[in-house]
């Protein structure tokens, strides 16, 4: 057979893309037309979980269900995933008391699938299943069922899972969302779940990063000082780019940098060294707050391509100075 033109491969891209888009909208427009009844009753036994949330499928469902897991569990709700054919040969001890499984099923006749429900079901275990159609057997075993709808899977041959395995993707996060909201898991819980990894550097507190602090190493100079006298009150070992300046009260007024300073010598020469910081300074700059968080300042350094910027607590005294550097070095962001 002759190789496909780039046009039908084109084609292809696109009606698999729309293909899959589509059915997660329907899933989507029956939630708004009202059909949520089935979606509260299934978020009512999460929330009601004391144990872990058990995820189990076959084949490519499988997989959908670990990476569903491990969601869960990263929005605060202990989960594991049991292969369906193992469980019945040992694995079922990891399914206990005070548990909620989560049953995936495209077709909702996998028979490994169907086999475990009905265990469960005997146990008495709050079951959610997951499937295409309301009257599939694993519906008739789960407590609550969540259709997926009919789906036409994007493969051209509407074979291979493609279409069933995102929608039912999707609608597990739904859940996982929902029920995170029911508990008002919040950014800094998140972060709790995320030391590691740029989720966890993004959630950091600025304050936790700075390299320069008023305590330790970077000057705090009153706006009234001339520029020369603020250079030398400074000390040779000055290693922050900027001057914070304060006003009378002590709080944040300007701030001065090194190429404030380059262009005032080359505009002026000496005698723009003998100017009060406040005629030069660049007042009331961009600052954060000792509660903002590494994600904060990426956000400014991307959008306003600041190389410092002032942190101030809750009075707006000055704590310390981020420069990008330090950004660069958690590898918030790039050189």
């Amino acid at each position: 057979m002759p190789a496909p033109s780039r046009t039908d491969e084109s084609a292809l891209l696109e009606q698999s893309l729309r293909t899959e888009a589509a059915a997660i909208e329907r899933v989507a427009e029956a939630i708004a037309a009202g059909a949520i009844d089935h979606w509260t009753r299934a978020i009512d036994l999460l929330e009601q979980c004391r144990g872990h949330v058990v995820v189990s499928g076959m084949g490519k469902s499988g997989l959908i269900g670990q990476k569903l897991s491990a969601t869960f569990s990263s929005l605060g709700q202990p989960s594991h995933f049991v292969h369906p054919a193992e469980a019945v040969h040992g694995d079922l001890g990891r399914i206990r008391r005070g548990d909620v499984a989560l049953l995936l099923s495209a077709s909702g006749e996998t028979e490994e699938v169907v086999t475990l429900a009905g265990i469960l079901r005997a146990d008495g275990l709050p079951r959610i299943g997951v499937s295409t159609r309301p009257g599939s057997s694993l519906a008739g075993l789960c407590e609550v069922h969540l259709p997926m709808g009919d789906i036409v899977e994007a493969c051209p041959h509407n074979l291979a899972p493609t279409t069933s395995t995102t929608v039912m993707l999707a609608m597990g996060d739904a859940l996982a969302l929902a029920l995170a909201q029911r508990r008002n898991f919040a950014a800094d819980d998140f972060h709790k779940h995320h030391p590691g990894g740029m989720l966890g550097v993004g959630m950091r507190r600025v304050v936790e990063v700075l390299r320069y602090r008023v305590d330790r190493n970077l000057a705090v100079v009153s706006e009234d000082a001339p520029v020369l006298e603020a250079i030398r009150s400074s000390g040779a070992d000055r290693r922050a780019g900027a001057f914070l300046l304060v006003d009378g009260t002590g709080r944040l007024s300007g701030i001065f940098t090194d190429g404030d300073l380059r262009r005032l010598v080359q505009r002026e020469g000496e005698k723009g060294l003998r100017r009060p910081l406040r005629e030069v300074m660049t007042r009331s700059p961009v600052h954060l707050g000792a509660e903002d968080q590494v994600r904060d300042a990426v956000r400014l350094v991307r959008e306003r391509r600041l190389d410092e910027i002032p942190v101030i607590d809750a009075e707006g005294r000055p704590i310390g100075l981020l420069d990008v550097q330090d950004l660069v070095t958690l590898k918030a962001v790039r050189d």
